[in-house]
């Protein structure tokens, strides 16, 4: 399978390339787009093969491929992460941010808390407060480089007003995999304070090395009575435009209440979404994964040597995701400074630490979902941009 052919993006409508410098001021002429989390490889040819039918066939009415669709998602589940699902616990988003955003409005109340291991993926906080709801960040620490979660910590935070916590699993931005302890951590700290537990496992197909991920009801079957997991095929096969997602709840009350709210609204999947579903969920799927990892793998190799050689910048160890989390603290420099070399000197746009929440202020996020030689450049030219600090 064909990564390293360069996909030019650039004047297609496409957020990562063509908005970024309205964003960040980076050309897309000469810059690196290596923010926002979607990848420049195409997606699998058995995706682009079921949509092309779909489109040949002319007519785009009402379907109903639900036992199909159901179907590829269980035999996914069940075949590469060891989780068996049961088809009526599965209901479909148009993406996992609204599938959150569903969460918070089938389970919440304006005025609830809403637990955050930070720094963490920030449209989680964005979407609490649109929601009316209160955010409530509970830093992470960093030990041996990775981060961890005090539970000590957090058991003197609450106040009885928190309804939910939102778990990143494997963690976006510092690409932590969660072992069996820290999930019956995170499940006994939820059950503490009778808090329901929503899981984002969309990144669980990305894992590198020894690291294996356990789904949340994999690793601990009893947090399941107030667990809502949400996964999709998108980062994985690159197709978030295509804005399908999963949110699956194995508890019958739960899952009932959810399906009022998703009926009240009339929030349904769309076709094109569900063919590529469909599609990814198989062994052709797996194939390309099976290809896809080792590739980003070799890339975060390539990154991590090239950053951390550069005195001042720790680029934090991945197990998963195509995310690397760089901090920029032992620098000495400000944010600004750090932001301005990244961006004017090395032309590269990245997100920036601050949105991810308490904990992100020292960090920039780069995107190796790219073309090696991408990453390669994108190596020089950080080391470049703080060339005087060799």
């Amino acid at each position: 399978m064909d990564f390293d052919t360069i996909i030019d993006r650039r004047g297609t409508h496409c957020a990562k390339w063509d908005m970024m410098e309205p964003l960040y001021g980076v050309s897309p002429e000469d810059g690196l787009a290596m923010w926002v989390a979607d990848m420049d490889f195409a997606v699998p040819d058995v995706v682009t093969d079921r949509l092309r039918e779909m489109v040949d066939h002319g007519i785009h009415g009402y379907v109903n491929r639900e036992s199909e669709y159901k179907g590829a998602i269980q035999w996914w589940m069940e075949n590469r992460h060891g989780w068996r699902v049961d088809a009526d616990a599965i209901f479909t988003t148009t993406g996992l941010v609204n599938g959150v955003g569903m969460c918070l409005d089938a389970f919440t109340q304006a005025g609830d808390g809403i637990v955050l291991f930070t720094p963490v993926y920030h449209a989680f906080a964005k979407v609490i407060r649109l929601a009316g709801r209160a955010v409530v960040e509970c830093p992470m620490v960093q030990e041996d480089g990775a981060y961890r979660m005090d539970f000590a910590a957090y058991d003197a935070q609450m106040t009885g007003t928190e309804r939910m916590v939102i778990l990143c699993s494997p963690h976006n931005p510092g690409g932590r995999v969660w072992t069996q302890a820290e999930l019956q951590g995170v499940a006994d700290f939820c059950k503490r304070h009778d808090l329901l537990l929503i899981s984002d496992e969309i990144h669980h197909d990305l894992v590198f090395g020894d690291a294996k991920h356990l789904p949340m009801p994999v690793a601990v079957p009893e947090v399941s009575e107030r667990l809502i997991m949400l996964t999709a095929p998108s980062k994985t096969f690159n197709f978030a435009g295509l804005h399908t997602g999963q949110v699956t709840i194995p508890d019958a009350a739960l899952r009932e209440q959810f399906r009022r709210r998703m009926q009240a609204i009339y929030l349904q999947g769309n076709t094109a979404g569900e063919v590529a579903t469909i599609a990814a969920y198989s062994p052709d799927g797996a194939a390309y994964v099976d290809a896809l990892v080792p590739y980003i793998d070799g890339n975060r190799q390539i990154f991590d040597a090239a950053v951390n050689a550069i005195p001042g910048l720790r680029s934090m160890g991945l197990q998963a995701t195509y995310l690397a989390w760089v901090d920029f603290s032992g620098t000495g420099m400000d944010r600004a400074e750090f932001t301005r070399r990244v961006e004017q000197g090395a032309r590269i746009a990245a997100n920036h630490g601050t949105t991810f929440g308490t904990g992100g202020e020292s960090f920039l996020r780069f995107n190796l979902g790219t073309q090696r030689s991408r990453v390669e450049e994108a190596c020089a030219r950080l080391t470049e941009a703080f060339g005087d600090l060799q």
